[in-house]
């Protein structure tokens, strides 16, 4: 397990740049702080990630069913939610660099070089003060510790510090032709609130009957402080929620349950186990009864990726009293009327494509037979996920390879997305599938003519083996359900 290795943080950017997974937004013009593009396999990768999810919550259950709101809502959501009041982070500037923090991060930050410098005790001291002054929102405690730890600013490498404010993370623009006529929106800071408004539709309409779920993939848009580590941290990501509604008193078993089949979901790609554990949280949100993070060893340290929240009745009676409309439920098992409760699990999109990145990318070295040297990069990403999962290599450009490779591809493409190349030898090429995550390479050579096969290769073990075209299709198809 790697844990807080930069440089093999900076090595799994600079790959998802050179081969086409993630850009640089608006990079001609010197780009934008904390929004990316992705380019060709980075796109690919995100929809499959995206499409597992919803596959794997929807229909693989019987009581969950999807929808797709809207970005733009009702500005008074963001009030009966809590975020106009209280979505915020205390942040804090350096006087001499102007340079704004995240109070959490700059003191992690300082962690994090108390346990490179072996100090491991000396670290979990400091989060474990931080961690009781945030959930006692002690801004004053917090500037202290800072300043009695002298935690510096890393660009002006002073202490001169302002007082601990808060930051609210909302974007908020217009909406009306005319500027002085229009009304104040929001862009929606999580799309769990899409679905609390939805409730009523949603359980009429699907005739869902409770315990069931509505989820949701969609943007989401905070104004972080700080936005860093590549896309770990954006402006602009995607989420992809599921809220769960419950019979009130419930909510223990519901939450635990909800806990274990979200682990067993990441467990499920084949992500090993040592690299997850749950964190629970110290501070809850103020709509929770119970809150934990799934987290995982990112290169740059266990990070959440994934967030499981037992949130009470709080968002269904808030509109319903915001709003004046009714959002309850009547069970007919215990002849009852209630506000339901509610279980989320909440995963960022994003984070999980920069942990598939993160499990799969190796750096490889081997003496061969003939005593040379050889090495490649490899991104180990579980077939059902990868890109491009088989790439069509004829030997050669000319003596019918081609045409028979293309025959290939066109019995294919339709059930999983291929690649064909005919450029450069076919070692080149193998890297370059490497590199991408192509699982398996098949090349068509003279004796295909004859035999009616070809050569198999396997990215994780690069064995190789002779195979009918025939039998093509379904070995693929095999390995990426």
């Amino acid at each position: 397990m790697i844990s807080n290795d930069t440089q093999r943080f900076a090595a799994i950017i600079s790959h998802a740049k050179e081969y086409g997974f993630v850009f640089q937004s608006s990079e001609i013009y010197d780009g934008l702080s904390a929004v990316y593009d992705y380019g060709p396999w980075g796109s690919e990768l995100k929809r499959n990630i995206r499409d597992h999810w919803w596959n794997a919550m929807t229909r693989m259950h019987d009581n969950i069913v999807g929808i797709d709101s809207a970005i733009f809502m009702h500005p008074t959501i963001w009030k009966a939610s809590g975020h106009v009041d209280n979505f915020s982070d205390p942040m804090i500037d350096n006087k001499d660099s102007k340079k704004r923090y995240r109070v959490d991060h700059l003191i992690e930050g300082y962690a994090d070089e108390l346990k490179a410098n072996g100090d491991e005790a000396g670290a979990d001291a400091v989060i474990a003060q931080m961690d009781a002054l945030l959930a006692a929102s002690d801004y004053a405690g917090l500037k202290s510790l800072i300043d009695a730890r002298s935690i510096r600013c890393s660009v002006s490498g002073t202490c001169n510090w302002t007082d601990v404010r808060q930051f609210n993370l909302m974007f908020s623009t217009q909406l009306g032709s005319v500027s002085e006529e229009a009304n104040e929106i929001y862009l929606r800071p999580e799309t769990a609130q899409g679905i609390f408004v939805n409730f009523l539709n949603v359980q009429k309409t699907a005739r869902m009957k409770i315990p069931f779920g509505i989820a949701q993939v969609g943007k989401a848009f905070r104004n972080e402080i700080v936005a860093r580590q590549f896309i770990f941290r954006m402006r602009e990501f995607e989420q992809m929620e599921m809220q769960f509604f419950i019979r009130p008193g419930t909510q223990k078993e519901w939450y635990e349950y909800w806990k274990k089949e979200r682990l067993d979901w990441h467990l499920s790609l084949g992500f090993p186990a040592e690299n997850y554990r749950y964190h629970d949280h110290v501070k809850l949100a103020h709509y929770a009864d119970a809150a934990v993070d799934i987290e995982y060893a990112f290169p740059i340290g266990w990070k959440e990726v994934e967030g499981i929240h037992s949130r009470t009745d709080f968002d269904l009676s808030s509109h319903q009293q915001f709003s004046g409309k009714k959002l309850q439920y009547f069970d007919n098992e215990i002849n009852q009327n209630y506000v339901p409760y509610v279980i989320e699990t909440s995963i960022g999109l994003d984070r999980m494509f920069l942990l598939t990145l993160s499990h799969a990318y190796a750096e490889e070295s081997w003496t061969k037979e003939d005593g040379r040297e050889d090495s490649r990069v490899v991104l180990r990403i579980p077939p059902k996920l990868a890109p491009i999962k088989l790439a069509i290599l004829p030997l050669v450009k000319k003596d019918g390879l081609p045409e028979i490779a293309r025959d290939i591809m066109k019995e294919c493409r339709e059930d999983f997305y291929c690649f064909y190349e005919e450029k450069d030898t076919i070692g080149k090429r193998y890297r370059r599938m490497d590199a991408l995550g192509t699982p398996f390479c098949i090349t068509i050579d003279h004796q295909s003519k004859e035999d009616n096969c070809v050569t198999i290769r396997y990215r994780d073990t690069m064995q190789q083996e002779r195979i009918p075209i025939a039998s093509v299709r379904e070995l693929v198809r095999s390995q990426i359900r």
